[in-house]
């Protein structure tokens, strides 16, 4: 198959382009630096989604889309930087699909990024599919993003978008920065610890992607594994995965303090299920978080 990636320096396009480079499909990357480090053979586009559409030959080609693209979330919110979070997935969705609109030959999917922050902070509602938008900043983001992904459709193609909770992997993202501390012993939860965590193994969530392309699936499926934990629970896990006590949790003032308003995003209750995902037949092989745990740290 011939597939064009954006965002494919990040965490999980890494992974989910390694994924299928090792299935032997034709690679076209879009990234915004000309120098990005790629597997041989692999091809390389320069864009900027914040400047305008795709180059044309990125896409003409291609049998699917993957659109990763965006501003990082987990980073100090000021105006500017929550504006260039909407852009980037927004604005940039639009433009990939503008550019997906001009084309003689479009390929036959995009499947596109969004995230459990579709949902809002529920505490433990349990959230599915079908479960209705939240309506704080990121949840408003998902919406307006997963619109412009959907755009494809009135074109033919088949659209995905992939809700991902927290992508789990010891090299990069959430858990790589929480490992330092709780290795010296000071890792604790976050307020109470009963807001909901939906997490979920990096090789799980490139491997949902591989599915969505390789499968008639469409609309929303939530990159999320099927047993999501409270964060009192991930915390006593991971300690106990790294043999050191959890005894420090981290007060509410002081996430706000240290993260304004972004630090409301990780005190989130989300409890997330992955059943359109389980519906149509993907089997995660690391549906448990001990053992995904386990896994990750053993690299």
């Amino acid at each position: 198959m011939k597939i064009t990636i954006s965002g494919a320096s990040g965490l999980i396009g890494r992974r989910l382009l390694k994924a299928l480079n090792k299935e032997g499909n034709a690679l076209h990357v879009l990234s915004r630096h000309a120098g990005t480090n790629l597997p041989p053979g692999v091809r390389l586009s320069v864009w900027d989604p914040a400047k305008g559409e795709p180059p044309a030959e990125s896409l003409r080609e291609a049998d699917a889309v993957v659109h990763l693209a965006g501003e990082p979330v987990a980073q100090r919110w000021t105006a500017d930087i929550k504006q260039r979070i909407r852009d980037s997935r927004v604005a940039g969705t639009r433009s990939m699909v503008e550019a997906l609109a001009k084309l003689a030959r479009r390929p036959g999917a995009l499947i596109c990024a969004s995230a459990t922050g579709y949902y809002g902070s529920r505490g433990d509602e349990t959230l599915t599919e079908s479960s209705a938008p939240g309506s704080d900043f990121l949840a408003e983001v998902c919406t307006a993003w997963e619109k412009e992904a959907q755009a494809a459709e009135a074109l033919g193609m088949r659209v995905a978008c992939v809700r991902t909770g927290i992508a789990l992997d010891a090299r990069g993202g959430a858990l790589q920065k929480m490992l330092p501390p709780f290795r010296l012993g000071v890792g604790g939860k976050l307020g109470d610890g009963r807001q909901w965590v939906p997490w979920i193994h990096l090789e799980d969530l490139a491997g949902l992607y591989v599915f969505a392309l390789e499968n008639p699936v469409r609309g929303a499926l939530n990159g999320v594994a099927p047993y999501p934990v409270m964060n009192a629970d991930f915390t006593r896990a991971l300690a106990a995965a790294v043999h050191r006590p959890a005894l420090f949790p981290v007060p509410r003032v002081a996430l706000r303090v240290l993260f304004g308003e972004m630090g409301e995003v990780l005190l989130a209750s989300q409890r997330v299920l992955p059943k359109e995902a389980e519906r149509a037949g993907f089997r995660f092989r690391y549906p448990q978080l001990e053992p995904a745990l386990a896994d990750l740290l053993k690299r």
